[in-house]
């Protein structure tokens, strides 16, 4: 009896231990440390195991993939709750199409569509590196030589920048941003396009 004692008291002062090693924070918040209703379970995910930093692939962007819900647990989990996040809707080729936005600091870093799972992703955020360690204010000139047979002008509400799809990849596209004073429809030459930066990382299904 007295051993199973010992161990015990043992025990609690080594959890006593273990909580109060911290930030030195009063008992209220050590306590609540361990309490599992309080806990990050993202933090506890395969892509999480190696620190905090996202990155885009074909998979998709962090934890959201293509079979990510497009529910606010699940965008939360993925992004490893690191951002604020926002729902709207909007209308898109005579269709309404439902989208997440992630914000830190009060500014958009992504946006997330898809109508009952995750179908594309733009990344605004420069701390987001993708798979070939390109990020959000990289130039042209790191990557490309030339726009030909790597990219095309973009559409839509981006229709004066463009887009070049990341080498090697089937689901990454790098958008590119500058000046130009061309006319509309016209691909800059290679020489402006060298100063040009990426204004956005998306991925898409």
């Amino acid at each position: 009896m007295k051993a199973v004692r010992s161990t015990l008291l043992l025990a609690a002062v080594v959890l006593s231990g273990c909580a109060s090693s911290g930030s030195g924070t009063d008992s209220s918040q050590q306590v609540s440390w361990w309490n599992p209703l309080s806990y990050h379970w993202s933090s506890a995910l395969p892509w999480n195991w190696f620190g905090g930093t996202l990155t885009a692939t074909e998979q998709g962007v962090g934890g959201l993939t293509a079979s990510t819900a497009m529910k606010e647990d699940a965008i939360n989990a993925g992004l490893n709750g690191d951002y604020t996040l926002r729902q709207g809707m909007r209308s898109q080729n005579g269709q309404v199409v439902s989208f997440w936005q992630a914000l830190r600091d009060s500014r958009v870093r992504l946006v997330i569509e898809g109508q009952s799972q995750v179908e594309r992703i733009e990344v605004m955020d420069s701390a987001i590196v993708s798979h070939d360690g390109s990020k959000v204010g990289d130039a042209f000139s790191d990557r490309f030589t030339k726009a030909f047979n790597n990219c095309t002008l973009a559409s839509g509400a981006d229709a004066r920048d463009v887009a070049c799809r990341a080498p090697g990849s089937q689901h990454l596209t790098y958008l590119y941003h500058g000046d130009w004073h061309g006319p509309e429809g016209l691909m800059p030459s290679d020489d402006t396009l060298k100063s040009w930066k990426i204004s956005k990382i998306i991925w898409q299904r």
